[in-house]
């Protein structure tokens, strides 16, 4: 029999009778200790912990289903990209839980997301290993020397069983991996994968649904220069929104959530999960140096057994190499509760068929456009170990719940209202695609941004793209001139044109899945930006990437 207090799963009692042992709170040393003794990971020669992932080494979007119920029917937009579960699915799924957790020992983390402590929600992280419960300690903010734990109540609780299967005849679910929220029982129920990715993606979908309506959930990075006027880097996974964010030239705010009120803005997290895949002391010093602290976990990363030396530029595993730490690791960061509203937002986006240019000036418009196609390139690789780029819109896999109008019209709103510049940035490869150049430095990146945030670019000139209608600057300190514009990269400018169409084509193809969901007068508003009638098919002329 489930047991419920005020309207939650409650976990406390089910454990009190099925479990062998709920070990609480515990620091991250104790945590440490733990993991050595469990032989969960090993301990690197810098002191990091170093983990393996398995089989499941990215989040797992499309195994996220919401359980239909009272509550979900009216709350969830229901579009084509969320999996729905229905009850009585549900219900057999969380009875074969329960006694799977039977005689277990699991691990607990009382937390609470967001620094500003007027919107603050206790979360509790249940986990089945203790490096996964020191990754929900680095994550979210932890509640250090709580006098009755045991009557701690949490907004929701995450559960997280990485050696439980989901089984897709019984469950209706596509896989082993199953990532299920029950918005009445506030609970979430994470199996079948060990990618601790997927617990921020489940806590931030979770704190979505729990806010506010007046706040607006930003799925971004956020630094400040050292006079306060804050940025914005709203991107994917790995495109580079947090090394971006990260810089010596500013003080870092917050990695990958953030909640934007009437007052200014706050950081839902307390902790940093970078991609540090192939980074140095050249080009992320900073993320570097926090790669080898103590309390850090490294996710795949291949280490020497007997050295214990870590080697970030090995893909064997996966190109997805992830640190979880504390943003006090880093020497500029602030623990400030809320801060202003943002002066700057930048778009990252990692482009592989190389048209975007490495800085450009967008209007708000084609800001919310970027918001829905969410456009980054990703990167498979096959079984003979060859990498192959994908062009991957995704907005409606992100951890949202409303109507995706619904965040385009509050960030129109707020662009609007607090005068904020929109600018992309695009840190994959410009001129030529994937495999023909070197990826675009970062050092020219970040010098994009320092220069925007200093105010160097407000009296450069512009000029304005044919065909994306965005404005590339003339000049840019720190990124040479001929390198601004894609076109002077390119070999042959006929074959740059079609790429670049073919680009426009795929944002039409995405945009055109939110024909239902999107009011009139939005769509009038961004259809002006993609000239429908006059793009062809450009799979017809046998052009692929």
């Amino acid at each position: 029999m489930l047991k419920f207090k005020n309207g939650a799963l409650d976990l406390v009692k089910i454990g009190k009778k099925n479990l062998r042992q709920v070990k609480r709170n515990y620091s991250k040393a104790k945590l440490f200790e733990e993991i050595i003794k469990n032989r969960e990971g090993q301990i690197s020669s810098d002191s990091a912990i170093v983990i393996r992932t398995g089989h499941a080494q990215e989040v797992s979007n499309n195994d996220l289903f919401i359980v239909n119920d009272h509550i979900s029917e009216k709350q969830v937009c229901w579009g084509p990209k969320i999996n729905i579960l229905d009850m009585l699915r549900y219900e057999t799924f969380i009875n074969r839980l329960l006694s799977y957790m039977l005689n277990k020992s699991l691990y607990v983390q009382n937390c609470h997301v967001g620094s500003e402590n007027s919107y603050q929600v206790p979360i509790r992280v249940v986990t089945e290993n203790a490096w996964h419960s020191l990754f929900a300690r680095n994550m979210f903010f932890p509640i250090n020397n709580q006098q009755d734990p045991e009557n701690y109540e949490p907004a929701f609780t995450v559960v997280h069983v990485p050696n439980f299967q989901s089984i897709p005849e019984i469950d209706g679910t596509y896989s082993q991996t199953a990532i299920i929220i029950n918005m009445t029982h506030k609970v979430v129920i994470i199996c079948g994968s060990c990618y601790s990715g997927n617990i921020r993606q489940a806590v931030f979908t979770m704190i979505n649904y729990l806010m506010p309506h007046d706040i607006f959930p930003v799925q971004c990075a956020a630094s400040m220069t050292f006079s306060e006027d804050v940025a914005l880097f709203i991107g994917r996974e790995g495109a580079g929104k947090t090394a971006l964010a990260i810089d010596s030239q500013s003080i870092f705010i917050g990695d990958h959530a953030h909640g934007w009120t009437a007052d200014g803005i706050f950081t839902y997290e307390n902790g940093i999960y970078a991609r540090v895949f192939g980074i140095d002391d050249e080009n992320s010093p900073e993320i570097n140096a926090c790669s080898k602290k103590f309390g850090t976990i490294l996710e795949n990363a291949s280490i020497d057994l007997e050295s214990r030396h870590i080697d970030l530029f090995d893909s064997d595993l996966t190109m997805n190499t992830r640190a979880s730490f504390t943003n006090t690791c880093l020497p500029h960061s602030s623990s400030k509760g809320k801060y202003a509203h943002p002066k700057n937002i930048f778009f990252v986006t990692c482009d592989s068929l190389g048209v975007l240019p490495p800085i450009i000036r967008i209007s708000t418009e084609q800001a919310i456009l970027g918001l829905l196609a969410s456009f980054s390139s990703t990167f498979v690789k096959s079984d003979l170990g060859e990498v192959k780029p994908l062009l991957d819109f995704c907005f409606g896999k992100l951890a949202l719940t409303d109507p995706p109008h619904v965040y385009a019209e509050k960030l129109h709103k707020k662009i609007k209202d607090h005068n904020i510049a929109c600018w992309a940035i695009n840190t994959g490869w410009s001129g030529r695609p994937y495999g023909e150049i070197d990826r675009i430095p970062i050092k020219y990146s970040r010098a994009a941004v320092r220069a925007v945030m200093a105010g160097d670019l407000e009296n450069v000139d512009f000029e304005t793209d044919s065909i994306f209608q965005y404005r590339i600057p003339k000049s840019c300190p720190g990124i040479p001139e001929k390198f601004l514009n894609p076109r002077n990269q390119a070999d042959n400018i006929t074959e740059y044109e079609l790429r670049a169409n073919r680009l426009v084509a795929e944002f039409i193809k995405d945009f055109s899945k939110y024909d239902n969901q999107i009011p009139k007068e939005l769509t009038g508003m961004l259809i002006s930006l993609l000239p429908f009638e006059d793009r062809m098919d450009y799979s017809n002329l046998g052009f692929s990437m």
